[in-house]
């Protein structure tokens, strides 16, 4: 058993271990909106000041991005980091807008093909990219400057290359769909707050609240119905403010729903610590699955779509969303449901709950603007860069656990030998 808790607190350890400076703060994206043409591609790049100020250490606001010196400084970095192949690249202008409530630089962007005639190219991005990991950008296309924008695809720190398909004058509407679930995929795998927040939610679901504790209790049919009843409960709250949200009912500013979300982690991680709602797991999921519905419309609303594209594009992102879910849930949950039934799964659960807790806070101390800098910014990438390490981390600690026994054979009869021979002897 010893072992198992060994390997349990270096999967604790393995979080906290230091990483490259990088933000697991998910609320600004790039953005780069293209209009196809018989003869070039025309277009803006959409920057989070934010995250600019983050991937080049330096301090930025929306005046001084705007000076000229600073403002060409600015302009080649961003044209260092954009290619299409064989085609030239132009970046004019400049100027700032903010985009749900945060500010951003946008730039113009010109795209010539070598023969002056356009068809599909590859688009390769990575500012920003190249420094915060869990940066995301979102590249959208229409024909002619007319008509719906479609993802057509999303950029992150493992990949810097997307297709645009000219020849086809737009992406289809099964190519916006694709594209969506991917998004949906992305966002759940790299964004380590959503992840957390299910992870905590996880943690006492093998378990039985009983006089505002966790102890072990349930078969394994009753174990995974708590499992299925957390997710769907997360998936249908997220559901339906992600639906009003990005179909125009409802509008929440960014950052207070950043902020929640790292409310609801902190409050899930508390839970997973001692019970606030016994056996409330799925209320908890449902009514905080609300607030995480507004950050992914944040994430597709701003692209101008019609209704028609926009279900489309709304169908495909939950998908992917539901989708991570469950293979999160299969990846993690056989390996707790093993712990549970061992002495070491107290202490796996305390710390890794306790590791969520101190996120959870520093995440919302950031979004409520307490702190300037969240100093466990990097703690945070290591969740999104390893999780098959974590993964693995927490198989081997089950498989070892569960090698063990959990009382062997000589000490149950000698403590059987204990407590009866001694009454035996009295009723003599």
């Amino acid at each position: 058993m010893r072992i198992a808790g060994l390997i349990a607190y270096a999967i604790i350890a393995f979080l906290v271990l230091p990483a490259s400076p990088a933000a697991a703060h998910p609320m600004s994206t790039t953005a780069i909106l293209l209009d196809t043409g018989p003869d070039r591609v025309t277009g803006v790049v959409e920057l989070p000041i934010d995250r600019l100020e983050v991937a080049l250490d330096e301090p930025l606001t929306a005046t001084t991005v705007l000076q000229p010196a600073k403002l060409e400084d600015l302009r080649r970095y961003v044209l260092a980091h954009t290619s299409a192949g064989s085609w030239a690249v132009a970046l004019t202008g400049g100027r700032v807008r903010k985009v749900d409530s945060v500010d951003h630089l946008v730039f113009d962007l010109t795209l010539t093909p070598p023969n002056g005639r356009t068809s599909n190219f590859p688009l390769t991005y990575d500012a920003i990219l190249h420094t915060i990991v869990s940066h995301q950008v979102f590249v959208a296309a229409r024909s002619g400057g007319q008509g719906d924008y479609t993802t057509i695809g999303i950029l992150d720190w493992r990949e810097h290359t997307v297709a645009v398909p000219v020849a086809a004058a737009a992406a289809s509407t099964g190519t916006g769909f694709v594209a969506a679930l991917r998004l949906g995929v992305r966002h759940i795998s790299e964004g380590s707050d959503h992840l957390l927040f299910l992870i905590m939610l996880l943690l006492p679901a093998p378990l039985l609240a009983r006089r505002r504790r966790w102890v072990p209790g349930g078969d394994l049919r009753r174990q995974s119905v708590r499992v299925l009843h957390v997710v769907s409960a997360f998936a249908v709250g997220h559901s339906i403010t992600l639906a009003l949200a990005a179909l125009g009912y409802l509008a929440v500013p960014a950052r207070p729903v950043e902020a929640a979300i790292a409310l609801s982690v902190l409050v899930s991680a508390v839970h997973a610590i001692r019970p606030l709602v016994p056996g409330g797991e799925a209320w908890i999921a449902a009514g905080f699955g609300l607030m995480h519905g507004f950050a992914f419309a944040a994430l597709i609303s701003d692209l101008g779509l019609t209704h028609g594209s926009l279900v489309t594009n709304l169908l495909g992102f939950n998908l992917g969303i539901e989708l991570t879910q469950l293979i999160v849930v299969a990846l993690v949950m056989p390996s707790l449901l093993i712990l549970a039934r061992t002495r070491a799964y107290p202490w796996i659960r305390l710390g890794s709950a306790g590791t969520g807790l101190v996120l959870a806070a520093a995440w919302f101390a950031e979004r409520t603007t307490l702190i300037s800098t969240n100093p466990l910014n990097g703690v945070a990438d290591q969740l999104v860069e390893h999780p098959f390490v974590l993964a693995a981390l927490l198989a081997g600690a089950a498989g070892t656990a569960s090698a063990v026994p959990r009382v062997r054979a000589g000490r149950t009869a000698g403590a059987v030998g204990r407590l009866v021979l001694p009454r035996l002897r009295q009723g003599r």
